[in-house]
C-alpha cells in the first residue's frame, strides 16, 4: 500500500477499528515492557559483570588479559551466526522499521525477537561499541507486527501498529516516553494521525509503566543540579553546535564507510570479520573498560562534573570515534544511539575543557551544561531527528535548565549537515538495506 493510500485508510472514521487498535497497543505495550525490561536489565548485569571480570584480569598475570578479548569475540562471533540464521537481526534494525512504515519492505518475522534478544546480549553485552534502543526498537515492531496478524488489523493499521510499538521499544530502551513518541512522529512515521498517535501513545505508557517494574523509576544519568547557562553565551553554543555538525558528518561518513569497507572483504565470512572485530574492542577494553559498550558509564562520568582531563577525554573520544562505526561493521544486532550520546558528551567535554583552558577569565559554560548539550546536539547532526535528540535527553538526564543552549546548538548542528549534504543516517542505512544503490 503507498502513502497515498495508507494515509486515506488511517483518516477514515471507524470507531470499532479504532478501539481494537487501541486494546491492541495495550497488549503490546505490556509485551515490549517486559521484554524490553528484561533485556536492558540483562546488559546492565553483563555490564557489570565484565567490569567485575576487568578488575580481576589487571590483578591476575599478564595472560589474564586475554580472557577479555576472548569474550568479546566470541560474544561477536555467536551473534554473527544468529545474524547468519536470522539476516534481518543485523545491525540496528531501526531502517527496517522505517521502510516498513513507508511501504517499502515486509514486515519482521517472530524470529527477528528471540533473534534481536540474544544476539543484542551477546554483541553488547561481551563489550562491542553499540547501542541497546536499535534491538529494543526492531523487537518491538516485531511484536507489533505479530500482533497485527493475531488481531486480523488492516496493512495500514499493522503497520501503525508497528510503528508504535516501535516508539515503545524506544522508550524503554531509554525510560523516555515522550521521546519514544516523538521519535514514531518525527522520524519513523512524519506524520501525526489519529490511528498511529493513539496506539503509540498507548504502547508506550504502557510499556515504560512495565519496563519501570524492572529497571525502576529514575533517569538514566544522574547530572545534579545544571545551572542555566547565561544569555548571553548564546553565540558560543551556536558555535559550538557548528562544530557537533561537522563531527556528525563526520561520523556518518565513518560508519557508511566501514560498513563498506566490511562488504569489500566478501572472501571472509561475516562470523570471521565479526570475531575479529571483537577481538580488537576487546584488546582495547583491557586498557580501560570505558573504550568498550554503549558509553553509558562514560556519560555518567563526564555529566557527574569533576575536572577530566583534556588528554585523556579527546584519546576517549579518538578510540569511540572508531571502535563504533568498526563495531557496526561488523553487522552484529545492535543501535547507533547509545554510543552516538556517549561520543557527544565526550565532545561537549573537550571543547568546555579546551574553552577553559583557552579562555580562563571568560565565564564558560559548565562541563555538565556543556554534556548534556553535545549529546542532544550530534544526534541531531547524525539522525536528523532534532527534536527526538533533544527530548530524549531531557528525559534521560532530567536537566531542562540548558533547553535554550540544546536548540540553537541543535539547529546549528542540523544546518551543517544539512548544508554539507550528508542525509539522515537511517536513511543511507535503508537505501543500502534496500539494494537501491544510494548512500
Amino acid at each position: 500500500m503507498n502513502h497515498a493510500a495508507r494515509h486515506q485508510a488511517e483518516d477514515s472514521p471507524d470507531a470499532l477499528g479504532m478501539w481494537r487498535l487501541c486494546w491492541v497497543a495495550v497488549v503490546c505495550g505490556v509485551v515490549i515492557g517486559f521484554v524490553g525490561g528484561a533485556f536492558r536489565w540483562c546488559l546492565r548485569q553483563a555490564d557489570e559483570r565484565r567490569l567485575e571480570l576487568l578488575e580481576w584480569v589487571h590483578s591476575a598475570p599478564a595472560p589474564a588479559l586475554l580472557i577479555p578479548v576472548a569474550v568479546t569475540a566470541g560474544g561477536a562471533g555467536l551473534a554473527a551466526l544468529i545474524v547468519r540464521w536470522t539476516p534481518l537481526a543485523a545491525g540496528s534494525g531501526i531502517q527496517h522499521v522505517e521502510a516498513v512504515a513507508r511501504g517499502e519492505s515486509q514486515a519482521p518475522p517472530r524470529s527477528v525477537l528471540p533473534a534481536k534478544f540474544i544476539g543484542g546480549l551477546l554483541s553488547i553485552g561481551s563489550g562491542l561499541v553499540l547501542g541497546r534502543e536499535g534491538p529494543t526498537v526492531h523487537m518491538g515492531a516485531a511484536i507489533g507486527a505479530e500482533a497485527g496478524r493475531r488481531a486480523r488489523l488492516s496493512s495500514a493499521d499493522s503497520a501503525s501498529m508497528q510503528s508504535s510499538v516501535a516508539g515503545a521499544g524506544l522508550a524503554v530502551a531509554f525510560n523516555a516516553p515522550i521521546g519514544g513518541a516523538v521519535f514514531v512522529f518525527e522520524e519513523v512515521t512524519k506524520s501525526f494521525r489519529a490511528r498511529t498517535v493513539l496506539p503509540t501513545l498507548i504502547a508506550v505508557a504502557v510499556g515504560v509503566g512495565c519496563s519501570r517494574m524492572i529497571n525502576g523509576d529514575r533517569p538514566d544519568f544522574f547530572a545534579g543540579g545544571v545551572d542555566a547557562p547565561s544569555i548571553a553565551l548564546l553565540p558560543y553554543f551556536v558555535v559550538f553546535g557548528l562544530t557537533a555538525g561537522v563531527l556528525g558528518v563526520l561520523y556518518s561518513k565513518m560508519i557508511l564507510g566501514a560498513v563498506d569497507v566490511a562488504e569489500r572483504f566478501d572472501n571472509v565470512s561475516p562470523t570471521v570479520r565479526a570475531v575479529l572485530i571483537g577481538a580488537l574492542v576487546g584488546a582495547l577494553m583491557t586498557l580501560d573498560q570505558g573504550y568498550a559498550g554503549g558509553g553509558d558509564a562514560v556519560v555518567q562520568s563526564l555529566i557527574g562534573g569533576g575536572n577530566p582531563v583534556v588528554p585523556v577525554v579527546a584519546g576517549f573520544l579518538v578510540i569511540r570515534l572508531i571502535t563504533g562505526p568498526l563495531s557496526y561493521a561488523s553487522a552484529t544486532p545492535g543501535g547507533l544511539f547509545a554510543p552516538l550520546l556517549a561520543l557527544g558528551a565526550l565532545w561537549g567535554a573537550l571543547v568546555a575543557g579546551v574553552g577553559d583552558a583557552a579562555l580562563p577569565d571568560m565565564n564558560t559554560p559548565s562541563l555538565p551544561a556543556m554534556v548534556v548539550v553535545g549529546m542532544a546536539a550530534l544526534f541531531g547532526a547524525v539522525v536528523r531527528a532534532p527534536i527526538t535528540g533533544i527530548v530524549i535527553v531531557v528525559e534521560m538526564t532530567a536537566v531542562t535548565s540548558v533547553t535554550v543552549p540544546m536548540l540553537a546548538a541543535t539547529a546549528a548542528a542540523v544546518l551543517v549537515a544539512h548544508l554539507a549534504g550528508s542525509p539522515p543516517i537511517y536513511d543511507s542505512l535503508r537505501h543500502r538495506m534496500l539494494g537501491d544503490g544510494r548512500r
